[in-house]
């Protein structure tokens, strides 16, 4: 046997080493990566060298159907993200447009994909400068990226990366955060040939209006309760290159509520994707929140409005009417309008018409100018008045 055939030997056999099948992942940091990739919100994964976080995105890629395309943050220089100048041939007129990288000609030209990059806290602070357009404006100089493209990075921590860097916080505040670590046993069961697998969850159509409105509810009722975690930014280097609360984080939270509404996913994957989102205080709160809450579907409350109470205290109040309207947005007709104004006036009833306010401006901006006012709308005249909604 030539040497030619024992390297063809050698490579089948390094082959099969490779080859192993995938069972679907049970575990609440798989299921918040599927969550947060599903609502195309921005990942960072952060953890260990070595611990799988590029074979895990590789898995998800491929369950996806997405083309894959990996980037090293570290090893690229800040004009590969913000685009080299071109001098056009006239540029007193035409400008000097800025050439994007061919990865990123290759991902905008098919459409979709799955962009990752990875090693982000051995990026210098030029280079984090440089991506920050690209996270959250989904723009490589002057090339504007697919809304279909998923975005994940990974990061290990700045005392095992390779001149290692905390991440700014410009560039952090636009990641969900999640903490990627190995379990012993499932590191044994895939190198005897089973690995998981990340799934993204399944929305459910029926479900997506009412899990809209009542995320914004939760949403509004919780930052009516804690006003000071709308926005704070930690005071130490560390902390502020991880997850904390901002109105751009809120917003993530507010989509990563709705999507684990539409596609009932598990609790725990929800809790670590809203830690990742808006950080650990602010996430466990609102996730502890949301539950007591317990909103019904607004839909139901709609079709019914004269069957449901008011709850008693004031920020419950206030989701509660906030996902009501909410819903009426979503798919406005005169008679969802009316059922909403009657709702509203079950705060008048219970003598807290100023929970309402808010609400009632933004249910009377829906109102067709040919439907006729309700008897409800009585109660918030002054209001509405005051708003300018009346002369609307």
């Amino acid at each position: 046997m030539t040497h030619e055939d024992q390297l063809a030997l050698a490579d089948v056999l390094v082959r099969r080493t490779r080859e192993a099948r995938s069972e679907p992942a049970t575990s609440s940091q798989a299921d918040a990566l599927a969550l947060a990739v599903a609502a195309n919100l921005p990942v960072l994964l952060w953890g260990e060298p070595g611990i799988g976080k590029s074979a895990t995105l590789e898995q998800l890629a491929a369950a996806l159907t997405l083309p894959l395309e990996t980037v090293i943050a570290s090893i690229h220089e800040p004009s590969d993200f913000s685009g080299l100048p071109i001098v056009s041939e006239d540029p007193a007129n035409q400008g000097v447009p800025m050439a994007p990288p061919d990865w990123a000609v290759r991902v905008a030209r098919t459409g979709k994909g799955l962009l990752f990059f990875d090693e982000l806290s051995s990026a210098p602070p030029a280079v984090q400068a440089a991506l920050l357009r690209v996270v959250l404006e989904r723009r490589v100089g002057s090339l504007r990226l697919p809304d279909q493209v998923r975005i994940v990075a990974a990061a290990n921590p700045p005392a095992s990366a390779a001149d290692g860097w905390h991440l700014s916080p410009p560039l952090a505040n636009r990641f969900v955060h999640l903490h990627w670590t190995h379990d012993p046993r499932v590191v044994a069961r895939g190198l005897a040939g089973t690995w998981p697998a990340v799934t993204v969850p399944a929305i459910r159509p029926e479900r997506m209006d009412a899990a809209l409105a009542r995320a914004r509810g939760i949403v509004a009722g919780f930052l009516t309760a804690r006003p000071g975690l709308a926005h704070h930014m930690p005071a130490d280097a560390q902390a502020r290159g991880r997850s904390w609360p901002s109105p751009r984080t809120w917003e993530m939270a507010l989509r990563l509520l709705t999507f684990a509404d539409a596609c009932a996913a598990d609790r725990e994957a929800l809790g670590a994707a809203l830690v990742g989102a808006i950080g650990d205080g602010p996430g466990l709160e609102l996730l502890t929140f949301a539950e007591e809450l317990d909103l019904p579907d607004p839909d139901r409350v709609l079709a019914r409005p004269e069957a449901f109470a008011l709850p008693e205290r004031g920020d419950r109040q206030l989701a509660f009417l906030t996902a009501v309207v909410a819903a009426v947005q979503a798919r406005t007709s005169e008679e969802r309008w009316n059922a909403g104004w009657v709702v509203l006036a079950k705060a008048v009833d219970a003598g807290v018409p100023d929970v309402a306010a808010r609400a009632a401006m933004d249910l009377a901006a829906l109102r067709d100018p040919r439907w006729p006012a309700p008897p409800q709308l009585d109660a918030f005249i002054d209001i509405l008045a005051l708003s300018g909604a009346l002369a609307r």
